[in-house]
């Protein structure tokens, strides 16, 4: 804990964003941190609170109390060892995570909980401008061999884990660079890709090899792999993005998100991206379907683009702007969030299906849409129906799917291996017992959302860590290496 009557002296202070007007021009970082005092004080704020629920809000289980205290007293590299012993990437996660941890802080209970993400940012930015983050090179050598299949950040963690107990580890990336979703489904704006290479840096000393432009399954048979190696680790994302088949969906400026996100990320990041290739909102009327974060993110490269206006459809209802503490707290809550993305330049529109895209002078010209009224059936489970007389149309030169995806791509690799998949299409390993994230096949692994759907970043590096453990105490009898 910070200091005992910290949280009565101290309101709590987070960081700021430049002005909209100066960042929707660019596509750099634009948090305004906050300084060493004003850090100290909001970790003095964490209180006594007994049962640190912050705990179990965090998927990677953060010693958050701990650090925070280390913070107060200003010992920041004690701070950011005990931050890594739980969180390989922290400038990750200090930036892009939803922060469940701070919905589970106690003084949430009274809208003002500690701002653990900003002081969990703040202490690995200080170490690496401090040059406290070095490589952690194992002493000694296993012999093994392991292939980590999709780089994103549970192949990331896996592999680095791995490197660290002694194994000679193989990470596979079928994009030009090394990242995954973090390198271009996140955009510039949330996640300076430095941040990675600095970290690619580290692992390569740390002994991992990097191999990009790698389709395992299409550029190598993954046959190959179970024959070079001692273990796999099928580590990439849930990519097949869920459609919208409805009239008009093969007109042309009608994508899915994350296509329109890559090509964007690609040519920030100094790619070069064909004309042909490259699905720009300059100058159009966008339309957003779907109100995750991959909506708010191609709100945010929509404007920075220079989009005519943006209109993201959500086809729930407006969640809470408040929730009911007493009766969700410590858990995720169902509330109005409003992105920085959305705070730049967007109109939501809660409970509206989209009916059709309709064509204009050979693309798309505008989209066809109704409201929808949620009520509660015989059995308890919500039912939509469309109101009666509520179809409206929006102008709409792009729009795009940004729906969430279903499970990960099963041709190539995943129909070559013929392992087994769960009801929903992920590969199915368990999480618990002597066959921890092991698949169907002897020697074969799976972590992250290529195991468990599409979820946060915070949890990819939490399976990749567990999952690194297993394939250790599978080829070792046992594992020293953090659960």
């Amino acid at each position: 804990m910070g200091k005992p009557t910290g949280f009565m002296e101290y309101v709590r202070l987070d960081r700021s964003y430049a002005p909209v007007s100066d960042r929707i021009t660019h596509f750099n970082e634009f948090v305004i941190a906050l300084g060493e005092e004003q850090l100290s004080q909001q970790g003095a704020r964490c209180m006594d609170c007994g049962i640190p629920y912050c705990h179990n809000g965090c998927p990677v289980n953060n010693i958050i109390p701990d650090w925070n205290d280390l913070v107060y007293r200003g010992d920041w590299r004690a701070a950011v060892e005990v931050l890594h012993s739980t969180n390989n990437f922290p400038e990750f996660t200090g930036r892009i995570c939803p922060a469940p941890c701070e919905e589970a802080c106690t003084l949430n209970l009274d809208d003002a909980p500690v701002t653990i993400k900003t002081i969990e940012c703040a202490i690995v930015d200080k170490a690496w401008e401090e040059g406290w983050i070095e490589p952690r090179i194992a002493p000694h050598k296993s012999g093994k061999k392991i292939a980590v299949v999709g780089s994103g950040p549970a192949g990331m963690a896996c592999a680095q884990q791995l490197a660290r107990a002694g194994h000679a580890v193989a990470l596979y990336e079928k994009q030009n660079r090394i990242g995954g979703l973090l390198r271009y489904g996140i955009p510039d704006f949330k996640l300076n890709k430095k941040l990675i290479d600095r970290r690619m840096a580290q692992m390569r000393a740390e002994g991992v090899e990097f191999h990009p432009n790698t389709h395992i399954g299409v550029d190598v048979p993954v046959s190959r792999l179970l024959d070079d190696f001692d273990a796999v680790v099928l580590s990439g994302g849930s990519e097949q993005p869920r459609d919208l088949p409805i009239p008009g969906r093969e007109l042309d400026g009608v994508h899915f998100a994350m296509d329109f996100l890559r090509a964007n990320s690609r040519r920030v990041q100094g790619d070069v991206i064909l004309d042909d290739a490259f699905i720009s909102a300059a100058g159009k009327h966008v339309v957003v379907i779907g109100g995750g974060d991959t909506g708010s993110d191609c709100i945010g490269t929509s404007n920075r683009q220079g989009a005519a206006s943006v209109t993201q459809l959500e086809i729930m209802p407006k969640p809470p702007e408040k929730p009911d503490k007493l009766t969700v707290w410590p858990y995720w809550p169902n509330r109005l969030r409003t992105s920085s993305s959305q705070e730049e330049g967007c109109e939501r529109m809660f409970s509206v299906a989209t009916k059709a895209f309709i064509g204009r002078d050979g693309g798309l010209g505008a989209i066809r849409c109704i409201k929808v009224d949620w009520r509660r059936d015989d059995k308890g489970g919500w039912e939509m129906n469309e109101v009666p007389g509520s179809e409206f149309e929006l102008k709409a030169d792009l729009a795009l799917l940004a729906m969430g995806f279903v499970h990960p791509v099963h041709e190539g690799m995943l129909e070559a291996l013929e392992v087994e998949l769960d009801g929903r299409g992920n590969v199915h390993a368990d999480v618990d017992g002597r066959k921890a994230y092991h698949t169907s096949i002897d020697g074969v692994f799976a972590a992250g959302d290529m195991r468990r759907g599409q979820s946060l970043v915070v949890w990819a590096i939490r399976e990749g860590r567990q999952c690194a453990r297993a394939v250790d105490e599978y080829l070792m009898g046992i594992s020293e290496l953090p659960r």
